[in-house]
């Protein structure tokens, strides 16, 4: 498990369920089990956990002799309709550890990482009908290019991206990462490259996967399903995801201003428990870089 993936503010993110031991979980990111596993070891008997991950690898890390867990291989944009088939309408709490987990980094031929050449796939379900990055890059108008990279990558000489990639692309189709930076590296501030193409694959990964649409959807469902006074808890890890987040706990909406009674008091389904962001402490980043940029918000269903 922990070569799979080291679960980023475990105890934080566990702690802010405030677990029922005979309640029902749902954990959205299963990867390699980590969270999964703290959460089965404070339930009793008498507990459930739901799992979900679209990536055929997490499979690899179930509890098969937990009678307790329940593993959907589904993406979590399916949330609400799973739990109810498997028999249950509310669920005492549910977490989200989003973004790509460290054995997808790791793993070259995904093409998710900017440090192996691999084809540009960044599918997480590989299995999945949807368009991969090489497909994007080569299909895309370069306004809608522009668009992306802009926006998903937050990329400051998006409009010049878009423009060198259709032009190369009419030589001959882009299709390995070594390929796109070769194509790129100009375009690159000088000592800042790394991030540089972070930002563009952060781009193109957002969209091959739908990641701020599911999200939104996930969110909308989780304020569903959760029973009175129950927890969501999420961990992000770019502003994008966790602007979407803090939206939704604060206003009940992902844009504008949150609706309120004749009172004035804001009409939302979830109200913060945590103030502000909890972010990880200096020994978990030293141990895992990738809790750097990770920021976790807990929220609590209305009763």
């Amino acid at each position: 498990m922990s070569s799979y993936h080291v679960p980023v503010l475990l105890h934080e993110s566990v702690d802010g369920l405030n677990m029922n031991p005979d309640g029902v979980y749902v954990d959205v990111t299963f990867g390699g089990g980590g969270h999964s596993r703290e959460i089965l070891n404070r339930l009793s008997s008498k507990g459930k956990l739901i799992a979900f991950d679209q990536d055929g690898d997490a499979k690899q890390n179930l509890f098969l002799d937990d009678k307790r867990f329940e593993f959907v291989p589904q993406n979590f944009e399916y949330l609400k309709n799973y739990c109810r088939l498997l028999g249950y309408q509310q669920v005492d709490g549910i977490l989200a550890d989003l973004g790509v987990s460290s054995h997808q980094f790791d793993e070259a031929h995904r093409g998710f990482s900017i440090r192996f050449d691999a084809e540009l796939d960044m599918r997480m379900n590989c299995s999945g009908g949807q368009l991969t990055a090489k497909d994007i890059i080569n299909t895309y108008s370069e306004s809608d290019l522009h668009k992306i990279f802009g926006i998903y990558g937050e990329v400051k000489n998006a409009k010049t991206v878009a423009k060198t990639i259709v032009t190369a692309r009419l030589n001959s189709p882009i299709s390995h990462v070594e390929q796109l930076k070769g194509i790129l590296f100009n375009l690159a501030p000088r000592a800042k490259q790394n991030q540089y193409f972070a930002q563009i694959f952060q781009a193109l990964r957002i969209t091959v996967n739908r990641e701020l649409e599911v999200l939104q959807q996930f969110l909308e469902q989780s304020a569903q399903i959760l029973k009175p006074n129950g927890r969501l808890v999420v961990i992000s890890y770019h502003s994008l995801e966790d602007r979407l987040v803090k939206n939704f706990v604060l206003k009940g909406k992902f844009h504008g201003e949150a609706e309120r009674d004749l009172y004035g008091n804001v009409l939302t389904p979830l109200v913060q428990v945590s103030r502000g962001a909890i972010v990880a402490s200096d020994i978990e980043i030293q141990r895992n870089s990738r809790a750097r940029s990770a920021k976790l918000r807990i929220a609590e269903k209305r009763n």
